[in-house]
């Protein structure tokens, strides 16, 4: 169980992900946790200290909004910014457990806009929702859905899709 005095008070956290073992992941506005420095992403232990095997470099450049893990251990993040770690990335990232970026995840121009929410499904594919209407310059209207190695999903077809933003998915 993560206490709320173990979370950072200056600023918001947006996503929190707690793990089997009692580590949870937190993303949202901050950019340091507990005086260590963890711009937007960090995992924290299970008694709220940082996790220092946990090492997102200098993280994300703007706002987490959205956390998944998927099978393999490795944390999907969503959110406004534009790279990870020095690493252009569009709002949409996959990280290895060490903090790392999955440079095999390769969204290429991703979403043009904020990644609100994401959900990874039992194939392995990727739900994104937020306000953004292309993902790699195709047409995709709040709504998308990715293949594993962060490429859009040409086989989900949304039509029109949500009319407005999509602020949560499952």
């Amino acid at each position: 169980i993560i206490h709320m005095e173990h979370l950072p008070h200056s600023v918001t956290v947006q996503a929190v992900v707690p793990l089997a073992d009692g580590k949870a992941y937190i993303g949202g506005e901050f950019t340091t946790v507990r005086g260590a420095v963890r711009n937007h992403l960090a995992r924290l232990a299970a008694d709220g200290s940082v996790d220092s095997a946990f090492d997102p470099g200098t993280g994300t450049n703007n706002h987490v909004e959205c956390l998944a893990v998927q099978a393999d251990g490795k944390l999907i993040v969503g959110g406004t910014f534009t790279s990870y770690d020095g690493t252009a990335r569009n709002r949409i990232a996959r990280i290895h457990p060490d903090g790392s970026l999955d440079t095999t995840f390769a969204p290429g121009a991703g979403p043009n806009g904020v990644v609100t929410c994401v959900a990874v499904q039992g194939d392995g594919r990727i739900l994104i929702g937020g306000w953004f209407n292309t993902y790699g310059g195709v047409p995709r209207s709040y709504l998308a859905r990715l293949l594993a190695d962060g490429s859009l999903d040409p086989g989900f077809e949304p039509g029109s899709g949500a009319s407005s933003g999509v602020l949560a998915i499952a």
